[in-house]
C-alpha cells in the first residue's frame, strides 16, 4: 500500500525539479537519506566542494541557467586539475523563494551539464534563506590509487603551464557592473559577450584531466587569480618561479583592452574566476602534455619556469625587469 502522508513543500520541490536528474542507481531516486558512490578496485575517490553566493560569485539578476552551470563547473574544474574523472555530486540549494520559472531553468541546465560531464546528481538538500541565494556543491571524482595530482609536486626546472586564457572573467564582471570596461568596449558587442560568458559560465578542462594526471608534476585550478594561485602552488611545493608576463595568454578582447590601456596586467592576473588549469611539468614531458591539449582542443601555454627558492614567484616584463604586483588574487576576507 502506498504512503498517503502529504509531502512537504521541500519534498515536492525536490521531486518536481531534481528527482528527474538523479538517474544514477546510487542516488536511490532521492528517496533515501544518503547515496552510495561505488568504489572501484584500484581507484580512490577525490572530493571537492565549492559554494557560489549571489552578489559574490554571480549577480542577483544573472540567468538561472548560468548560475546552475557555474555552480557545478567550478567544482568540475577542481576535479580536472587533480586528474580525476567526475563521478557525481551532491548539492545544497538555499533559496530566497521557490520561483517556478527560475527553478525550471536552473534544473534544466544543471541536468544538461550533469549529462555532458558525466557527473550525476546523487543527493543534497534544499532550504529557505532570507538571502542571499546560495548554491553549494560537493563533487566526487575517481582517480587511480596514488595518482591524484597535488599542488606540492613542482620541482626546479619544471615548465609553468596554463590552459586557455587569463583575466576574461574579471573583465566580464566589470562589464556586467557597468564599469569602465563596458565603456571601453562600447562598440564591440562580440567582445563584451565573450568576456561576460567567461564570467558567467566557466569551461572546466575535464577533457584534459587524463593528461594532467599522466604528465604534470603539480596542478591546481585558477579560481582566485593566476598570480595568487601560482603563489599557493609554489608555497606548497617549496619552490619559486620566474614568469614571463608577455607569455601569459589573453583573449582577443582582453588583449585589445591591454593594448588600449583600458586595463592592466595586474587586473588580469588577480581578478579570479578563470577556472583554467595551472600546472608544472618537466621539460621532457612538455611535448606530450601539449599534444594531449591539442587533441582535447585546449590551448596550453608555457609561461615560465619553476626555480629553487622560498620567495614568491617573480613576474618579468618583456625587458626582463621584475614587475611588483600590489594584488595577487581575489580574497573573500
Amino acid at each position: 500500500m502506498g504512503d498517503n502522508r502529504p509531502a512537504s513543500g521541500e519534498d515536492s520541490l525536490i521531486a518536481r525539479y531534481f528527482k528527474p536528474l538523479a538517474t544514477d542507481a546510487g542516488a536511490f531516486g532521492l528517496d533515501d537519506d544518503a547515496a552510495v558512490l561505488n568504489a572501484r578496485s584500484g581507484e580512490e575517490i577525490v572530493v571537492t566542494t565549492d559554494a557560489i553566493v549571489a552578489g559574490v560569485h554571480f549577480l542577483d539578476d544573472d540567468p538561472p541557467d548560468t548560475v546552475a552551470r557555474k555552480a557545478l563547473r567550478v567544482n568540475l574544474s577542481d576535479l580536472a586539475a587533480k586528474g580525476a574523472e567526475p563521478a557525481g555530486f551532491v548539492m545544497t540549494l538555499a533559496l530566497v523563494s521557490a520561483d517556478d520559472a527560475w527553478l525550471t531553468a536552473f534544473a534544466r541546465a544543471l541536468g544538461e551539464d550533469a549529462i555532458s560531464f558525466a557527473c550525476p546528481l546523487l543527493g543534497g538538500d534544499t532550504v529557505s534563506t532570507p538571502g542571499p541565494l546560495t548554491v553549494s556543491i560537493t563533487a566526487f571524482g575517481r582517480v587511480g590509487a596514488g595518482k591524484m595530482v597535488h599542488r606540492s609536486g613542482a620541482h626546479p626546472g619544471d615548465r609553468v603551464l596554463v590552459s586557455g586564457t587569463i583575466g576574461d572573467a574579471a573583465l566580464g564582471l566589470d562589464i556586467l557592473k557597468g564599469g569602465h570596461i563596458a565603456q571601453a568596449l562600447a562598440n564591440d558587442r562580440a567582445g563584451r559577450e565573450v568576456l561576460v560568458a567567461r564570467y558567467r559560465v566557466p569551461e572546466p578542462r575535464n577533457t584534459f584531466a587524463g593528461a594532467v594526471r599522466d604528465f604534470a608534476n603539480a596542478a591546481m585550478d585558477v579560481s582566485d587569480g593566476l598570480a595568487g594561485d601560482l603563489t599557493k602552488l609554489c608555497a606548497a611545493s617549496g619552490v619559486s618561479a620566474l614568469i614571463d608576463l608577455p607569455s601569459i595568454p589573453t583573449s582577443p578582447p582582453a588583449a585589445k583592452l591591454l593594448h588600449a590601456g583600458a586595463t592592466g596586467i595586474e587586473t588580469l592576473l588577480s581578478g579570479g574566476d578563470d577556472y583554467e588549469i595551472l600546472c608544472t611539468a618537466v621539460e621532457a614531458r612538455f611535448e606530450a602534455l601539449a599534444a594531449e591539449a591539442r587533441r582535447a582542443g585546449i590551448a596550453l601555454t608555457s609561461i615560465g619556469t619553476v626555480i629553487a627558492g622560498d620567495h614568491p614567484p617573480r613576474f618579468l616584463d618583456a625587458q626582463g625587469a621584475e614587475i611588483a604586483l600590489k594584488r595577487l588574487s581575489y580574497s573573500h576576507f
